[in-house]
C-alpha cells in the first residue's frame, strides 16, 4: 500500500479517534488485521470473527510498531503515542477504506466470479494480462469481504492491471464486494449448484452472480459463458444491465464472439483448440488438461484483446498459466502413478470435468477417490447421484467413496448403473487400508471433494505410499 496519512484513514472509514493522539498527518504505509505481520508503520484492524476477538491482539500489535489501530471497543489504556480510530464494524471499516484506496488508480481492474472455475478464470486472466502489463492479482482465493480489500490495499502506481476474484454464497455478498471494487471489467464463468442448499435454486444464483454489475463502471465489459443456459438471458435484455456494459460470450457455442473449434481435449498434461475471435483465428495451447478449461483461457483472450494485449502476447501468457495448489494439480509419482489432486472443493461440476480429465490419464487402472458435496440442500442426493453415474459412465476400475453423502448416494449410484470396484468407506481412515492395495504402478488416482472433507490427507497419503514402493 502507498502511504497515506490518519486524516485520509478517519476520511475513508468515518471513525473518531480516542485518546490523545490528534496528530492527523502521521504517516500509514499498510493496513494488517494480522498482528504477527507488522513490520512497522501500519495500520491494525481488529476483526472481530465467529471464533476470535482480534482486540486482545490490539496491545501486541502496537508493541510490533503498528502506528496505530481500528477498533470498534475503546481499549482501556491508551498509548499516547499511537492513534486509536474507534468505527461500529472493523470489517466494513477495512472495506470501506479500501474502497476509498481503489478509487485512487485509474487502471483496469478485472473482476471473476462464477459458481465453478473462479480461480482458474482468475489465474488465466492474469497471466495474460501479465504478459502486457504489470498485473495485480488475488493471491489463492482470497475473495470475500477480508480478502478482496486486502488485495486492493496492495496496489501501488506502479500496477498497471488487476484481476480480483469475488465469491459468494448469500444474496448481497458480490453486491458488497463490487461496490468496493469497481471493475471495469467483469468475467461470469457459468452459473451451476455450487451453494444452491444456502440460495435455494440455480435461479437464485444467476441473481446473486448478476449482482457483479452493480459495480462495474459505466461503459465497462462484461465478458460470459455463451454455453451456460442462465447467461445468454442477458442478450434479451441489455439496456437492464446496471452500466450496460458491453456484453461478450465465450464457448462453443457458434453465435458467441470468442468461439472454440477443433477441440483436442484427451490430452494428459495439456488442452489444444483453435479459439475463431473478432481479432482472428489462433492455435490455442492450455497448459492443463480439460475441456472445461476454454472457458477459462477464452475469457483470458477476449480480456486481453479488449485491453490492448497483442496476440502473441496473450497466446504466451496461457502457455504460462499455472493452476492453483489443490486444483487439477498433477503429479507424476514414482511407479509411474500419476495423481490429480483436485481437493481444493468441489461441485457436480466440477465433479464431472476432474472425471473426465481422469479418464484420460494413460494408466494400467484408474481410480477416483470421493468425497462430499457441500451446501446441496434437498438436491444432495439427487446432485450426487448424478456424480456416480457419470463416473460409472466412464469405465473406471475403482471408486472410493469417503462420507456420507458419497457413500449413500454417489458410490450407490455407481454400482446400480454397473461400476464394479466400488469402495464405501466411512472416514478418511478406512479409505487409506483400501487405498493401502490400489496403489500400485502404472495407476491413475484423482482425489476430490468439498473443502470440509480435507480429502487432500488421503492425496498425500497416496504420495507417500508411491514413494515408499520404489
Amino acid at each position: 500500500m502507498e502511504q497515506i496519512t490518519l486524516k485520509d484513514l478517519l476520511d475513508a472509514t468515518g471513525g473518531r479517534l480516542a485518546g490523545p493522539f490528534d496528530d492527523l498527518s502521521q504517516p500509514i504505509t499498510g493496513a494488517l488485521s494480522d498482528n504477527r505481520k507488522i513490520q512497522g508503520g501500519e495500520v491494525f484492524f481488529a476483526y472481530i470473527g465467529e471464533k476470535l476477538d482480534a482486540h486482545r491482539f490490539v496491545p501486541a500489535a502496537l508493541e510490533a510498531g503498528a502506528c496505530g489501530v481500528v477498533v470498534s471497543k475503546v481499549p482501556e489504556e491508551l498509548r499516547e503515542d499511537r492513534f486509536y480510530v474507534v468505527v461500529k464494524d472493523t470489517m466494513l471499516a477495512a472495506g470501506d477504506l479500501a474502497r476509498w484506496y481503489r478509487a485512487r488508480f485509474r487502471i483496469p481492474v478485472i473482476a471473476v466470479t462464477g459458481s465453478v472455475g473462479k480461480t482458474t478464470t482468475k489465474e488465466m486472466t492474469a497471466a495474460v494480462m501479465a504478459a502486457h502489463f504489470n498485473t495485480l492479482k488475488t493471491e489463492g482465493n482470497l475473495n470475500n469481504n477480508i480478502g478482496l480489500p486486502r488485495t486492493l490495499l496492495r496496489l501501488d502506481h506502479s500496477i498497471e492491471a488487476a484481476v480480483v476474484e469475488m465469491g459468494m454464497n448469500h444474496f448481497g455478498e458480490i453486491s458488497y464486494l463490487t461496490g468496493i471494487g469497481r471493475p471495469t471489467t467483469v468475467i461470469i464463468t457459468n452459473i451451476g449448484e455450487a451453494h444452491i442448499g444456502i440460495l435455494g435454486s440455480r435461479e437464485n444464483i444467476f441473481k446473486a452472480k448478476c449482482e457483479i454489475f452493480e459495480g462495474l463502471q459505466e461503459g465497462g465489459a462484461a465478458i460470459l459463458n455463451g454455453d451456460d443456459d442462465f447467461l445468454p438471458r442477458l442478450r434479451k435484455h441489455p439496456e437492464e444491465i446496471p452500466g450496460r456494459p458491453q456484453l461478450i460470450y465465450v464457448g462453443e457455442s457458434a453465435d458467441c464472439d470468442y468461439r472454440a473449434v477443433n477441440i483436442r481435449d484427451t490430452f494428459e498434461d495439456r488442452l489444444e483448440f483453435t479459439a475463431v475471435t473478432p481479432q482472428g483465428t489462433y492455435e490455442v495451447t492450455v497448459p492443463s488438461p480439460g475441456r472445461h478449461m476454454i472457458y477459462a483461457a477464452l475469457s483470458a483472450m477476449a480480456a486481453g484483446f479488449l485491453h490492448g494485449v497483442p496476440a502473441q502476447e496473450i497466446l504466451t501468457g496461457i502457455t504460462q498459466y499455472q493452476s492453483a495448489r489443490m486444483r487439477m494439480e498433477i503429479r507424476q509419482l514414482p511407479g509411474n502413478i500419476k495423481l490429480i489432486n483436485d481437493t481444493y472443493n468441489a461441485n457436480p461440476q466440477s465433479m464431472r470435468s476432474a472425471l473426465n480429465s481422469l479418464s484420460h490419464l494413460e494408466a494400467d487402472t484408474r481410480t477416483a477417490v470421493l468425497g462430499d458435496m457441500f451446501e446441496l440442500g434437498d438436491l444432495e442426493e439427487q446432485l450426487h447421484r448424478e456424480v456416480g453415474r457419470h463416473a460409472a459412465s466412464l469405465h473406471l476400475d475403482a471408486l472410493v467413496a469417503v462420507g456420507n453423502a458419497a457413500v449413500s448416494y454417489l458410490a450407490d449410484e455407481a454400482e446400480k448403473a454397473g461400476m464394479t470396484n466400488v469402495f464405501r468407506c466411512k472416514d478418511k481412515e478406512e479409505a487409506k487400508s483400501v487405498l493401502q492395495k490400489l496403489v500400485q504402478p502404472g495407476a491413475a488416482f484423482l482425489c476430490k471433494a468439498s473443502r470440509g472433507m480435507a480429502l487432500e490427507e488421503l492425496s498425500a497419503f497416496i504420495a507417500d505410499k508411491a514413494q515408499s514402493e520404489v
